[in-house]
């Protein structure tokens, strides 16, 4: 239904625009706040780069973030990322993320940006302290921060949005009525836009693609292609699991069910394991698998996908930042 009222498709968004002129105003008020410096932020010792978005719901901030990390590590610098860690729920903060840590303490998207890139990682509510933590335990020469566009409490050096290309705004309002953190208008005063499902990307935006790898059985750690799965039964619980799906038909797998779970949805072995009979293959996004890893099954596997960015609008990108790491050393 919320998908629904958001795109447009639904009049209900009426009832609603009273909460989001309160949300708008609201979020105005801050921002205007921390511009005049009558609420106070924080400016770390290293450039910090936000990957944010403006609507709720995933746009693909995350394989952005793991893009970006792994770039930049290629070309020697040392990256540490922080995250809010929504859907977990440490015993204190600020948490630096070893191999330990589960998804119910740090939330799944930092597990998952630990385990794909090996960067350090730590997450608060509080992202100042978070970035001080990983100064503390780690010698870095930036910051990206996975999310917090929104967040002014943490002063920023580079702003990098990520915006769905099928969705985009949706109908345009604040939540609760539509989909949006911040109005449209936003993007003209951040440093780079990412445009997720636009291959080439228009004017200054720059164009993205989710490209997929090989399947990968969550226990043996076995790889396939994708398209040698039979009987498959595909589950996503992500911000916009039709993606996750969409993306499965584009590489050749015709799922005999689709099954849509709520972003940062905790699964039990129960659960799973009554969607796929042993004869089919229970196939999963990655974000879901670093939930699942503890209790798998053997006929359990997961889509990794990697984010594709167009040059020149990519090269030119890490250029930037990079820049801003040799004036701040």
């Amino acid at each position: 239904m919320i998908e629904r009222i958001w795109s447009g498709q639904s009049a209900l968004y009426l009832l609603l625009l009273p909460l989001s002129g309160l949300y708008g105003l609201i979020t105005l008020i801050l921002r205007f706040c921390y511009k005049k410096g009558w609420k106070k932020s924080w400016r770390a010792p290293v450039p910090v780069v936000i990957v944010g978005n403006l609507t709720a719901g995933g746009n693909g901030k995350t394989p952005v973030v793991i893009w970006l990390v792994e770039h930049l590590q290629q070309r020697g610098l040392r990256v540490g990322v922080v995250s809010r860690g929504y859907g977990g729920k440490a015993e204190r903060y600020p948490l630096l993320l070893d191999n330990a840590t589960t998804t119910a303490q740090a939330g799944d998207e930092p597990v998952l940006i630990f385990q794909r890139t090996g960067a350090p990682v730590a997450v608060s509510p509080n992202r100042s302290e978070a970035v001080k933590a990983l100064l503390q335990a780690a010698p870095v020469d930036l910051i990206v921060t996975d999310d917090g566009l929104q967040h002014y409490a943490l002063q920023r050096d580079f702003e990098i949005v990520v915006v769905d290309g099928v969705r985009r705004f949706g109908n345009g309002h604040w939540l609760p009525a539509g989909p949006m953190r911040e109005r449209a208008s936003r993007l003209r005063s951040v440093d780079a836009v990412i445009i997720n499902g636009n291959g080439q990307g228009q004017g200054r935006e720059i164009g993205m693609s989710l490209q997929a790898g090989l399947a990968i059985n969550l226990l043996s750690g076995e790889k396939r292609p994708v398209q040698s799965l039979s009987a498959v039964v595909a589950m996503a619980g992500i911000g916009h699991p039709p993606r996750f799906f969409a993306t499965l038909r584009q590489s050749g797998v015709q799922p005999e069910q689709e099954i849509a779970f709520a972003d940062h949805q905790a699964y039990q072995l129960a659960q799973l394991k009554a969607l796929a009979s042993p004869t089919q293959i229970l196939l999963m996004t990655e974000k879901d698998a670093v939930k699942c890893r503890a209790f798998a099954e053997e006929n359990w596997w997961y889509l990794p996908v990697d984010a594709q960015l167009a040059e020149p609008g990519s090269l030119n990108l890490l250029e930037k930042i990079c820049a801003l790491v040799k004036l701040s050393a």
